[in-house]
């Protein structure tokens, strides 16, 4: 099968989050013999990554796209169409150089910024179309400042994206929980189309420390540790609460913060540096996904301290899943798709929707011994990669991809302008 894989995020290196997923799933899809053409961002060596992994790299150079590129967000909505049209551009020059009848099988979107793309091909070319949410992307909006939230425009566009399965024609959805699903099937969108594929981790770089090579100070210095993107939904007024009552409690605590300084951090740590000056802080900045597991090490308890929204609640947050698959218990709000999830799991804690709440509950962890935490995290590490390797992830969605794929569906169409 030959398939256009679109997405907004720059393919390789992975930055975290969303972004690792595509590596492990376009692996497996090559493994299978699946003959794959990428439509992402240009990014650095795209041409020996290509040969390398066995893929075809058509990159998108009309302006920067990143996690962290200068007003992200208008480039966000204007990326679908100026993808789309890239892809379709491409697929014409396709058929002049190697033969007037190359088609494509499938499209396959990852996230929703492409799945809009994706939609728009669809119509173009006629071919199916699988869409992957990684999150509820305009979810997370609700805990944008007033000023934005306050303009109406929220619902709007959550509507929209909830919409898209139904509104493009979806041959198949995969979410990253059983809440998001349970929002597309709520517009119609039929259930035996949707696969649930949740969030996966790398068993093989995220793994408990060998015990000999065990933080020795770990029972008498211990760090609470978050990592990720930091953006605003991470970081919040729970946050804030949270750290200055730790640091009430327990003025020896250290907070290590793995991931880029963006304005959300910078904020956060102006605020509780102002209300707490002895409170001890530590920001490594950007570090590499692949080197990201020997940064948590040492670590006593991982935070997921999110505000509330309906973004979090559908997503599966990869950092709680890497904590645990690192050995390490974790405390997060009462996220529904999380709290779902590892209900039956006691290396993760939830807490209420108070920093207060969530501290105690980081307390309790405290509260144990180092060998009683690690204990803990170990019988986690052991589960998670019994269930959410990326080996697994990605199996279990190139099934579904596969089969979806082979629906009824019209010839390839010519290619135009979108």
């Amino acid at each position: 099968m030959r398939l256009a894989f679109l997405t907004h995020e720059p393919y390789f290196p992975p930055s975290g989050g969303g972004s690792a997923e595509a590596i492990y799933l376009i692996r497996e899809l090559v493994r299978r013999g699946h003959e794959v053409h990428l439509f992402c961002p240009v990014f650095p060596d795209w041409e020996s990554i290509a040969i390398t992994q066995g893929i075809h790299i058509h990159p998108f150079s009309g302006w920067p796209m990143g996690r962290y590129t200068p007003y992200r967000n208008f480039k966000y909505l204007a990326y679908p169409l100026a993808l789309a049209r890239h892809a379709d551009q491409t697929l014409k020059s396709l058929r002049r150089s190697a033969s007037p009848e190359f088609c494509f099988d499938a499209i396959l979107s990852q996230h929703t910024i492409s799945a809009v793309a994706a939609g728009l091909l669809r119509s173009r070319w006629k071919v199916p179309i699988i869409l992957n949410f990684l999150d509820y992307l305009t979810g997370f909006m609700e805990t944008w400042p007033a000023v934005f939230t306050r303009t109406g425009l929220v619902p709007w566009l959550n509507r929209y994206e909830r919409s898209l399965p139904r509104r493009f024609r979806a041959e198949g959805v995969m979410t990253v929980s059983a809440p998001l699903a349970e929002r597309f099937q709520a517009t119609g969108y039929p259930a035996d189309r949707i696969r649930v594929i949740q969030y996966g981790y790398d068993a093989s770089l995220f793994r408990p420390p060998p015990e000999t090579t065990a933080d020795p100070t770990i029972s008498k210095t211990p760090v609470v540790v978050m990592h990720g993107s930091f953006d605003t939904h991470h970081l919040g007024p729970i946050a804030r609460d949270a750290l200055l009552h730790l640091h009430a409690q327990r003025p020896d605590l250290r907070f290590r913060f793995l991931g880029k300084e963006t304005p959300a951090l910078t904020r956060l740590a102006q605020q509780v540096r102002a209300a707490a000056p002895g409170i001890s802080l530590e920001m490594t900045g950007f570090i590499p996904y692949e080197q990201m597991a020997e940064a948590l090490g040492g670590a006593s308890v991982g935070m997921v301290p999110y505000e509330e929204s309906q973004g979090v609640h559908c997503a599966f947050v990869a950092k709680a899943v890497e904590y645990l698959g690192c050995g390490i218990p974790c405390v997060s709000t009462p996220l529904e798709n999380l709290s779902r999830y590892f209900a039956d799991e006691p290396a993760i804690r939830f807490s209420g929707w108070t920093g207060l709440s969530f501290a105690e509950n980081v307390l309790a962890i405290l509260a144990l011994t180092a060998g009683e935490r690690r204990t803990l995290g170990l019988s986690a590490a052991a589960r998670v990669a019994a269930r959410l390797d990326w080996k697994i992830i990605a199996a279990n969605a190139a099934d579904f991809i596969e089969q979806q794929a082979g629906l009824p569906k019209s010839s390839c169409q010519a290619a135009g302008p979108v």
